[in-house]
């Protein structure tokens, strides 16, 4: 779709690119083939996307002969979606945040910016074969960090313990209109059994994110100030955490396993505190 065409379409709505919603359109039909090639859909599969705006990746998936369900905030877009597709799509008025989602085989979407991380912890909760999500560059690059560089962070080690996740390509800014202030990237997902066992799994993802709120302390000093790990305690005094393995060491150096390793460390120690008390 051409720049021109969008914009008529949008005056044809009465509408303007909304910056809260992060609504940049994909101009490039070539992304899009390569999107929706990389999902190598099988035909009568059930396809998700979220944030379909103009509907044209929608058009790729139909075409590749996918049951599409899209999920769209805007209520300006669900209107032009209706009457572009009709019975087509099974379309959602929602944020797809909070929204409730029915079953899906894949996901091909490009997400909203500000909805990448809460809605990408969402997908990995729910069962799905795979998806292809295109997603602000830099946040591509913190899904598929390493320990000890400069992206790892939670999302690193979240998305590891859940999934397979690579970078496929990247898009350049230029292939958007308005254009973003920054590139983009298509990274493949795919859901797997955990990558090690963890006691608790809450208490796993919560202590991920005490320590890489404070990635500058050591673990024992993030643990005893951090609200996530600290609402474990339940108004007790905070123990030593001085004893728990890897307790001197910060949280990027730590791989996934060895912050799982922790984790239950951290329950052990908080039942024995209890127990004592």
């Amino acid at each position: 779709m051409r720049v021109q065409e969008v914009k008529t379409i949008l005056e044809s709505m009465g509408k303007r690119p909304s910056k809260r919603l992060g609504q940049h359109f994909l101009i490039d039909e070539r992304v899009v083939a390569r999107q929706v090639a990389l999902a190598h859909i099988t035909p009568g599969e059930k396809v998700l996307e979220i944030g379909p705006g103009m509907g044209n990746l929608t058009e790729a998936i139909l075409s590749a002969g996918a049951e599409v369900v899209a999920v769209e905030a805007d209520s300006a877009f669900c209107g032009f979606l209706e009457r572009r597709f009709g019975p087509r799509i099974s379309l959602i008025h929602a944020d797809a945040v909070k929204a409730f989602l029915p079953e899906f085989d894949k996901v091909v979407a490009n997400l909203p910016y500000q909805i990448s991380s809460p809605i990408t912890f969402k997908l990995l909760e729910l069962g799905f074969d795979m998806a292809v999500l295109m997603v602000q560059r830099e946040f591509a690059e913190r899904m598929v960090a390493a320990p000890g560089s400069r992206d790892y962070g939670r999302l690193s080690v979240g998305v590891h313990y859940r999934a397979s996740c690579e970078i496929a390509f990247n898009v350049s800014k230029a292939s958007f209109w308005p254009q973003p202030r920054v590139d983009s990237s298509v990274v493949t997902l795919t859901p797997r059994k955990p990558a090690f066992s963890v006691a608790d799994e809450r208490a796993f993802h919560d202590v991920t994110k005490a320590i890489f709120s404070h990635r500058r302390k050591k673990v024992m000093n993030a643990l005893a100030t951090d609200p996530a790990s600290l609402s474990y305690l339940s108004g007790m005094a905070v123990p030593s955490f001085a004893g728990l393995p890897y307790a001197e060491s910060r949280a990027e150096q730590l791989t996934p396993a060895e912050i799982g390793e922790l984790s239950d460390a951290f329950l052990e120690l908080v039942s024995h505190s209890k127990r004592s008390a």
